[in-house]
C-alpha cells in the first residue's frame, strides 16, 4: 500500500523536513567551531580605548589640564573668555595671559570664582593658584647707554 500525504504522522513529516534540509546544506546541521578567548581583541569605542589608555598611563592630571583649555569659554564664561587666555601650567598654577591691563586686574579681582569654576570642571586640587599677566610692552633696555630709573609707563593696554 502506498502511503499518501495525509497519512503521515507530525512527526514523520518533521523527519522528512529534516531530510530534505539535510539535503538542501549538504551534510545536515553545522557544528560551530570553538573561538579562542579574545578577550582584550575585541573592538571598541575610540573613546572608551583612549580613556583606558590615559588611565593606564597616568595622564589624568595632564588630560585635566588639557581639557581646561578646551573648555575655557564655558568655565569662565564667554566675556572673560573672549579677552584671557590660558597659558602654560606648571606645578599647580595656571598662567592666563590678559588682553589689556584692566582685564589683567579684573581677573585678579576674579581669581577666586575662577578657581571654583576650574575646581568644579576638572577636579578639586588640579589648579592650585592662578598667575594673571597683562599685555607685554616693548623693551626700551637696548644698547650700552641706558638712562636709570622706571622709564616709560605702562601705556600699552
Amino acid at each position: 500500500m502506498t502511503e499518501t500525504p495525509n497519512d503521515f504522522t507530525p512527526e514523520d513529516q518533521a523527519a522528512a523536513a529534516q531530510r530534505s534540509l539535510r539535503r538542501v546544506t549538504k551534510g545536515g546541521p553545522q557544528r560551530t567551531k570553538k573561538v579562542k578567548d579574545r578577550t582584550g581583541r575585541d573592538p571598541e569605542l575610540l573613546g572608551s580605548a583612549l580613556e583606558k589608555l590615559v588611565v593606564e598611563q597616568g595622564w589624568q592630571h595632564d588630560s585635566a589640564v588639557a581639557a581646561l583649555s578646551n573648555k575655557w569659554a564655558e568655565i569662565v564664561g564667554p566675556d572673560v573668555a573672549a579677552h584671557s587666555t590660558p597659558g602654560e601650567f606648571q606645578e599647580g598654577i595656571l598662567h592666563i595671559q590678559a588682553e589689556s591691563t584692566a582685564w589683567a586686574t579684573q581677573l585678579k579681582l576674579l581669581t577666586g570664582a575662577i578657581l571654583g569654576a576650574i575646581a568644579a570642571e576638572v577636579g578639586a586640587g588640579v589648579v592650585t593658584g592662578l598667575r594673571i599677566t597683562g599685555p607685554q610692552g616693548p623693551s626700551w633696555k637696548k644698547g650700552p647707554w641706558r638712562v636709570p630709573g622706571r622709564g616709560p609707563r605702562d601705556t600699552y593696554g
